[in-house]
């Protein structure tokens, strides 16, 4: 069995069911999510408002730096893209840890007095430089806390079978009012002021906190040993380094974004020196990607449901190189502009083949957290691409730079087909609480440990090649839910006997595997190893020893 076909394996029935609120005839229409989820279409919303409220407030306060100098008005895009790097991987162990609905409402809350405290000292004319970089960096950092709790909730909105297309939505939200949101601005800015646009953003999260207010939010799970928010990102980087499906997913992103992104780090350069344009022009070509995103949006069902996603994100990485190689070479304003229509539509089909992939192969104690990795990878390889393809442009030229990066994602989907997309939409993450209650004669502390597990099983020996490699997969299960190590071992006095081992660093961490952290897909791995074996195996606990007593001499 393949690595991607391990991980898949332990689908239950309902993995792939149709929701009952959507056609169950085809692949579902790209609008299902807005037409048939109210609660999603109601976030949907105001999240495009936000969004655009975000891109408006960019360009007010790049205007009022716009005199000061260049290194303030580029400032001020690093401000708010910072924080997402910084404050990522500790905002999805938070969202894994309370209640997310609370956190969103707290993270609005706080990005709206930032923006209302911007546009009350703008209004007053005392808005220095330090004071706009200071509050565009909070509202950062209120974006970063609440991205992962918002990629997380997803599939509480809809079902598991229209989640793609729900992706898809959400990637055409942020290329939407990344088209509109600086056009509007402008007008705003010049038409009333920069203290307008920043009250105008900060309405904007009292529209978002008033959708997900009146969302009454999933059932919490009560647990009797919550984990510490160090213990938490610890869990977290431990699932996603073992887990085989997510690291291929975030392998994908890694080959894509950083040469995709040089399209959006060059097209000001590209409308300004190339083609001649001022910033009408230049919002014209974003509207250009706007487009090819809703085209997408539009048509990747369908494609999706053909061709499936791993060749879908293969052909958009080429569609993506081909269609940049054009932008570099095409000396007409025309031709780029219809060429950036591909790309539009080819960026949403990967981000939301990926965004999907991970929600649906990630089990809800864990989402945010990997969801988090897969923004601190996106937003980082975004960075780091138009930092290479930004020096690339300055020591040679604009076209050369465009044309290395569309070579660059040509090589990168040859090298994606080396690490085949597992489908995860087969997938059973469902909690799966299965391990009987442990058998001792004494109530360990929560904080005990390490606990060291051993699982003895009595295995034919013709069963015994078979079982090792079914082992390797529970070895892999083992470790992406809480065991430091993981070994299996057998019997040099008795070939039948075997003894798997790993060790969890505290008994707090093992009766969280218990509780909440295995899924259905555990199950199956155990249940396959158990296929070759002879009765039930046996499960010893062990602990370090007592303290030993002080003795004088």
């Amino acid at each position: 069995m393949s690595a991607e076909q391990s991980e898949t394996a332990g689908q239950s029935p309902a993995a792939s069911a149709t929701p009952a609120t959507a056609p169950s005839t085809g692949p579902a229409s790209a609008w299902a999510p807005i037409r048939y989820y109210p609660v999603f279409r109601a976030l949907w919303i105001a999240q495009f408002a936000s969004n655009v409220g975000t891109w408006m407030q960019t360009v007010g306060a790049q205007w009022l730096l716009v005199d000061r100098s260049p290194l303030l008005v580029s400032l001020v895009q690093t401000a708010s893209s910072l924080p997402i790097v910084m404050l990522a991987l500790p905002a999805g162990a938070w969202a894994d840890l309370v209640d997310r609905r609370r956190l969103l409402l707290g993270a609005q809350f706080g990005m709206f007095v930032a923006a209302a405290t911007l546009a009350g000292t703008t209004f007053l004319g005392a808005a220095s430089p330090a004071m706009i970089l200071t509050l565009t960096f909070l509202l950062g950092c209120g974006n970063a806390v609440a991205g992962p709790a918002w990629q997380a909730i997803q599939l509480d909105l809809v079902d598991r079978a229209v989640l793609p297309q729900a992706a898809a939505l959400n990637g055409v939200n942020m290329n939407l009012a990344r088209a509109l949101g600086p056009a509007l601005g402008g007008v705003v800015v010049a038409t009333a002021g920069a203290a307008w646009v920043f009250a105008l953003n900060a309405l904007s999260f009292v529209g978002i906190a008033a959708a997900v207010a009146s969302w009454g939010g999933p059932e919490r799970i009560d647990v009797d040993s919550r984990e510490r928010l160090v213990e938490a990102l610890r869990a977290g980087g431990r699932y996603v380094r073992n887990a085989l499906v997510v690291r291929r997913l975030l392998f994908r992103a890694i080959l894509f974004i950083p040469a995709a992104s040089a399209v959006w780090a060059l097209l000001p350069v590209v409308a300004a020196r190339n083609l001649g344009l001022g910033s009408a022009g230049y919002g014209l070509l974003l509207g250009m990607v706007g487009i090819g995103a809703v085209g997408g949006a539009l048509m990747i069902p369908r494609l999706r449901a053909k061709v499936g996603s791993a060749r879908l994100v293969t052909g958009a990485m080429i569609v993506t190189a081909a269609a940049i190689a054009l932008v570099a070479t095409a000396g007409n304003e025309v031709l780029v502009g219809l060429a950036l229509v591909p790309v539009g539509g080819a960026w949403i089909a990967v981000m939301s083949s990926l965004n999907s992939g991970l929600q649906l192969a990630l089990p809800n104690w864990v989402r945010a957290r990997g969801l988090a990795y897969y923004l601190a990878v996106f937003q980082g390889a975004q960075a780091l691409g138009a930092v290479i393809w930004g020096a690339v442009a300055h020591r040679t030229s604009v076209t050369t730079a465009l044309l290395g990066a569309a070579a660059a994602l040509a090589l990168a989907a040859v090298l994606g087909l080396r690490a085949p997309m597992p489908d995860t939409s087969k997938l059973d993450r469902t909690p799966s609480a299965h391990w009987p209650a442990p058998q001792l004669t004494f109530a360990p502390n929560a904080e005990d440990g390490p606990v060291l597990v051993t699982v003895t099983y009595r295995v034919p020996e013709h069963n015994a090649v078979a079982f090792t490699d079914a082992m390797r997969r529970v070895g892999r299960s083992r470790r992406r839910t809480g065991a430091l190590r993981w070994e299996l071992f057998r019997d040099g006095n008795d070939p039948t006997r075997f003894v798997e081992s790993y060790l969890v660093g505290t008994w707090a961490e093992h009766l969280r595997q218990h509780e909440y952290r295995l899924t259905g897909a555990d199950r199956r791995f155990e249940e396959e190893a158990n296929r070759f074996t002879l009765g039930a195996p046996e499960v010893a606990h062990l602990f370090p020893p007592p303290p030993s007593e002080p003795t004088s001499r």
